[in-house]
């Protein structure tokens, strides 16, 4: 509907809705003999104990023969048939994203899942290789279970697959547009799942209704849709009440005779009005289930209003309830110069597709853009023009003014953004029944554009919403550089946010209900475990010292049990074990994210069989010189060997121990609380007697818990000494789930505050080349491994030195101060969710190569330079209100404001931007305004490594 024959040709809607089929096949009946490709024939696509009628038969063989044809078009290798071994996997255990759709419409998204999560996304050819089973305590609810589907690995690789026992799908999206063989069925398997669902033909029905989404799209800022004139008899529901935007105006009629004065009126004040801009033509259509791609679409000159008001007329008489007749102005297409020529060039119509995805935290992300271009005078349709990047469309058409090409793109990123928006808004306040489950979430639109001109401004227009086509548009661009896309090119897949949405809900559907006993409460910086246990469904029980801890109220069990005296951490591993049983707790995983009580956690893991690390890996990482000192010992292959990226370090319990360590560790040196955490007591030493002055003040001044909890006092205050290692300080937090790493994510430390060593600033995704990001991600798993951690979430600390990475120490629990909400904001992932997965021994569910969308850089406040500000209730207004604004973002990690010779920061203070630049220019103004930079704190100092 981009552009259309002067004269008023009536084109029929397919072509004009891009509602057109691939094919023009008998009724009910794919067509036969398309794909004579050289595949092999006597695959086997039925599924044991579902046979199929013929004419469903008949479309799983098309469909068949469609995946092979698209692979091959793709340069991939035919689909592997291994049904006759049947997968037999862990039901119910395991990420499941299944598809029940045409392979040329998913096409896209099943490679790039099949990348993500290799073997775990599934494309299922037919209904019958799926099965509905009601879930007990859940009426009215089924799970859905896969017997049959073609699996997707990287590489393109597929193949046929058996399942035995059947696969629990934890995603579902199915095909419900008019080209579906299996529309029916597929509606009717979406309908009322237990496990997450992309859509279902309630939602499907809204988009599809052109009136409704004109009216939700007009009222969004930044979304300019056709002006549309609409008579409605008995209008929706969801449109009684809502108010008339400019552009589109909503008549309500009282019956369907009798009304020819009103629509006289009303459609001659309509084609004279300036909403219609330099359209020359309207047409008229109906709007509801039956307005389809069915009927040719009238076209009419706008001067002649007489024929206008006949067709809508001759449309009223069969208007049924809920449906609409619309009358809508035929955006003209852009006339835009040819370069180096005064003259215009031939008139030029370009489609625009926009995939736009529902990304953490329920945002819009405009995904991908492609276009086509056609003639003026006809019309571009989905099928039938080849796709192009959006710069290569306008430069085709003469425009090539980048800050032009710039603010285009810019409209249509806001405008689609902005549509999806609108539909999860409309769709957040429908009833279960209305969304047709309660799992039914609307996870990625398509919206088509036509450029146009409006005030004398290039605008996208928004003409209508789809579900499917196009993803297979973008999926069409990326099939041109098929083999770069999967060796990981920079060019990000279109369903890329869409798979990585897939498999975050795949992860709170499987631990959804699961039972976690959590031990250690943590402070403050850890308010969000609870929240967020709340919000994925988890029932915790909390095992922790302090009786009034604000958590005991928030969990399901509490148990009070002193775990701060961790030489008895085996006895009382077995007296917490005894008590688990005595109160009849039916767990599913043990874990705790609070550094005093990880070896107390994989001790009682043990005592009941739960999932975990070794505790006696959870004791090497755990003690300083011990991780370091068995690293080095680690020098045989394969290479490189652990051991380069340990440091010289040596015990120290006595002054004879100082005096033996100045001579075995080269100085400078660090010394450290071997059981220490928040850089407490940490102090750069340059001789023998800063040495012994150092030892000496912390053995008087930490000497048990009691003199500065939480920092692991109660294991002791053993310190250490260490080669101080120059170079770059960094952070890596890892998921590693059965000795294999599923995700890394690599952070940048500014300067820390010397002698000292409390963290001032950091900065998110690392500026490291990807060499060395590469380097120090495979260093933080390597000493992982040498460890024996197999199985959980850590944060290794390491330095970048001119020889290599080096580390600082691991820490064998999830990142803390602000690494976890920086990691979930920026990539999506939620460390939380990955730790609590691993403890109940399920692999979590993690796109392998997940993409930071923009960058974090943040500072530290801390007591001792900013108690005056962070004192004062107007600052810490100001701090929360800019966070509430997403100005800035805020982490509290301490509580109270106590000063102390020891400082631990007491908050973080970041600014998110599209480069690292950007985003610390932004947090430099906002700390000179608040007062954060000092003379004795310079912020621009602090961030220099960030440039």
């Amino acid at each position: 509907m981009l552009c259309l024959d002067p004269l008023g040709t009536e084109w029929d809607s397919k072509d004009l809705d891009g509602k057109e089929e691939p094919w023009k096949g008998g009724a009910g009946l794919p067509p036969t003999g398309c794909f004579p490709g050289p595949w092999r024939q006597d695959i086997s696509l039925d599924c044991k104990g579902s046979p199929e009628e013929a004419e469903a038969r008949a479309w799983t063989v098309y469909y068949y023969g469609l995946l092979q044809s698209c692979l091959q078009q793709a340069g991939l290798p035919e689909t592997q048939d291994r049904s006759q071994a049947p997968r037999t996997g862990c039901p119910g255990a395991e990420v499941t994203l299944c598809i029940l759709g045409s392979p040329s419409t998913f096409l896209s998204l099943l490679l790039e899942g099949g990348i993500q999560s290799p073997g775990n996304m599934l494309l299922c050819l037919s209904p019958a290789w799926l099965m509905k089973v009601a879930t007990p305590g859940q009426e009215g609810e089924a799970a859905l279970l896969v017997s049959k589907a073609v699996s997707f690995y990287p590489g393109g690789l597929t193949f046929l697959d058996d399942f035995v026992p059947p696969r629990h799908a934890t995603y579902f999206l199915a095909g419900l547009g008019p080209e579906s063989g299996h529309g029916k069925e597929a509606a009717e398997l979406a309908r009322n799942l237990t496990c997450p669902t992309g859509t279902s033909s309630e939602l499907a029905r809204l988009l599809e209704n052109r009136l409704l989404m004109r009216w939700l799209l007009s009222q969004q800022s930044g979304v300019a849709v056709p002006a549309t004139l609409a008579f409605t008899y008995r209008p929706p529901g969801l449109l009684r009440g809502g108010d008339a935007s400019p552009g589109l105006r909503l008549v309500e009629l009282s019956g369907k005779e009798g009304q020819e004065t009103l629509v006289k009126e009303e459609v001659e004040a309509f084609v004279h009005s300036e909403a219609l801009g330099d359209a020359s033509q309207v047409a008229v259509r109906l709007s509801g289930c039956r307005g389809r791609g069915q009927q040719a679409l009238p076209l009419h000159l706008r001067v002649e209003p007489s024929t206008v008001v006949n067709t809508v007329l001759g449309l009223l008489e069969k208007l049924e309830e809920e449906e609409s007749v619309l009358v809508e102005a035929m955006c003209p297409p852009v006339r835009l110069p040819l370069p180096g020529g005064p003259a215009p060039g031939p008139e030029l119509a370009v489609r625009v597709c926009a995939v736009v995805c529902r990304i953490q935290g329920d945002r819009p992300l405009l995904s991908k853009v492609v276009c086509g271009v056609g003639r003026g005078d006809r019309p571009v349709r989905h099928h039938y023009t080849l796709p192009r990047t959006l710069g290569v469309a306008l430069a085709q058409c003469g425009l090539e003014e980048e800050a032009q090409v710039a603010l285009l793109e810019q409209g249509i990123k806001e405008a689609a953004e902005g549509a999806l928006a609108a539909v999860l808004a409309l769709e957040a306040g429908l009833s279960v029944e209305q969304r047709g489950g309660r799992q039914v979430h609307t996870d990625f639109l398509g919206v088509d554009f036509v450029l146009t001109v409006i005030g004398r401004t290039l605008t996208p227009v928004v003409l209508k919403l789809n579900s499917g086509l196009c993803l297979e548009a973008c999926g069409a661009l990326e099939g041109l550089w098929a083999v770069p896309r999967l060796r990981r090119s920079a060019e990000e897949a279109a369903a890329a946010p869409l798979v990585e949405t897939m498999l975050r809900r795949s992860g709170r559907h499987l631990m959804d209900g699961k039972q976690l006993l959590v031990i250690g409460a943590g402070g403050v910086s850890k308010k969000f475990v609870w929240e967020a246990a709340r919000d994925y469904g988890l029932t915790l029980h909390l095992v922790e010292s302090d009786p009034n801890h604000f958590a005991s109220q928030l969990v399901q069990t509490f148990i009070h049990f002193d775990v701060t005296e961790h030489r008895r951490d085996e006895e009382n591993a077995r007296l917490l074990a005894e008590l688990v049983r005595t109160r009849n707790l039916k767990l599913d995983g043990c874990f705790s994210f609070w550094d005093d009580c990880l070896v107390l956690t994989a001790l009682l893991c043990r005592e009941l069989g739960l999932p975990c690390s070794p505790p006696a890996a959870m004791c090497l990482a755990k003690q300083k010189s011990r991780t370091q000192l068995h690293l080095l010992r680690c020098q045989g292959p394969p290479w490189p060997s652990t051991s380069l990226h340990a440091v010289a370090c040596c015990p120290l319990e006595s002054e004879a121990d100082v005096e033996r360590a100045i001579y075995q560790v080269p100085l400078p040196g660090v010394m450290k609380l071997e059981f220490g955490s928040g850089a407490v007591g940490v102090q750069l030493v340059k001789d023998g007697p800063q040495c012994h002055e150092h030892f000496s003040r912390i053995l008087h001044d930490l000497q048990g818990e009691a003199d500065h909890p939480g920092i692991g006092l109660g294991w002791g205050n053993a310190m250490l000494l260490m080669e101080f290692v120059e170079g770059t300080e960094h952070d890596v937090d890892l998921v590693v789930f059965g000795g294999r790493l599923l995700a890394a994510f690599v952070s940048d430390n500014g300067p820390t505050r010397l002698p000292g060593f409390t963290e001032t600033a950091a900065c998110m995704p690392t500026g490291l080349a990807p060499e060395q990001e590469a380097q120090m991600v495979q260093a933080a798993f390597r000493c992982c491994l040498g460890c024996g951690l197999l199985d959980g979430v850590f944060n290794v600390e390491l330095k970048m030195t001119g020889a290599g990475p080096r580390l600082i120490e691991i820490n064998p629990r999830m990142g803390g101060f602000y690494l976890r909400d920086w990691i979930l904001e920026l990539y999506g992932v939620d460390l939380l969710l990955a730790s609590t997965m691993v403890a109940c021994g399920l692999q979590p569910a993690l796109p392998a190569h997940p993409r930071a969308r923009g960058y974090l850089v943040g500072i530290m406040c801390l007591v001792s330079q900013h108690l005056q500000l962070l004192s004062s209730p107007g600052s810490r207004e100001t701090l929360q209100a800019l966070h509430d604004q997403g100005q800035l973002r805020l982490n509290l990690l301490e509580e109270a404001l106590i000063p102390g010779q020891y400082e631990e920061p007491y908050c973080n203070v970041a600014c998110a931007g599209p480069s690292p630049a950007e985003a610390r220019h932004r947090l430099l103004g906002i700390c000179q305004g608040l007062g954060i930079d000092r003379p004795n704190y310079p912020v621009a100092h602090f961030l220099s490594h960030f440039k």
